[in-house]
């Protein structure tokens, strides 16, 4: 599989709002089922498609300059309006505590890092969910959030603790929930000031810190497969000139 796999020698990081851009997020969805599918896992909150229709999401989509497909992503939700976090559907039923929680954030603004996904192409280039999660990190600032929620798996955990998320131990099972499926587990996650950043780790504080100064900017990135161009673009039509 690996030999297959195409040569990318750029990647192109984008942020925008999910409903000025009907076709990306089209592309996004597909991409994500694909992957979804891949490992059995059709029942997962953060794959409904009505986030299309919400002011309150915004997305980070990964692409080359080869095609138009949507290589990896992931989905900054607001808290608000009339569309729950996923995280509240996806452990509300399990533990109800989680929804005082975060309507005691919603006045400072909140929302939930979620949907993050990558395809085979570019998985094991060591850019996928830091890379991402970074991202997604970084652009809280424009969208004026005090904290942010997330749900992740154990294949993500480490990272999302990179970036400075701390696990919600008050829930579940220190944290822990069955989900999305009984055999597999996810963890409930906040960073209680993704302006300050408190816990994220030296280095990814840097990182983040860097593409908040620097909304459009490139770097060479070395993989296991070579160097790549990473081009970041996260000004959000709307929001920044």
């Amino acid at each position: 599989m690996e030999t297959n796999k195409p040569k990318i020698d750029k990647l192109y990081f984008k942020a925008f709002r999910a409903v000025d851009d009907r076709q990306a997020c089209l592309r996004f969805i597909e991409g994500h089922t694909k992957v979804l599918e891949i490992f059995g896992i059709t029942q997962i909150t953060s794959a409904k498609i009505d986030w299309m229709l919400n002011p309150n999401v915004y997305l980070v989509v990964v692409t080359t300059d080869n095609d138009d497909r949507i290589l990896a992503g992931g989905r900054i939700q607001i808290a608000g309006g009339n569309f729950p976090l996923p995280i509240e559907d996806a452990v509300g039923y399990m533990d109800d505590r989680i929804y005082p929680m975060i309507s005691e954030q919603k006045e400072l603004v909140t929302g939930e890092c979620c949907g993050l996904w990558n395809s085979w192409e570019v998985a094991g280039l060591g850019i996928g969910s830091i890379f991402l999660g970074r991202t997604c990190v970084a652009i809280t600032e424009q969208l004026k959030m005090k904290s942010l929620f997330a749900l992740c798996a154990p294949a993500t955990y480490r990272n999302c603790i990179r970036t400075g998320f701390r696990v919600i131990d008050s829930i579940g099972n220190k944290g822990k929930f069955y989900y999305p499926k009984e055999d597999l587990t996810a963890t409930a996650l906040v960073i209680d000031d993704v302006i300050t950043l408190d816990n994220t780790f030296p280095d990814e504080k840097t990182a983040i810190m860097e593409l908040r100064n620097n909304l459009v900017m490139s770097q060479i990135v070395d993989t296991k497969h070579g160097a790549i161009e990473v081009h970041f673009d996260l000004r959000i039509k709307g929001i920044t000139s």
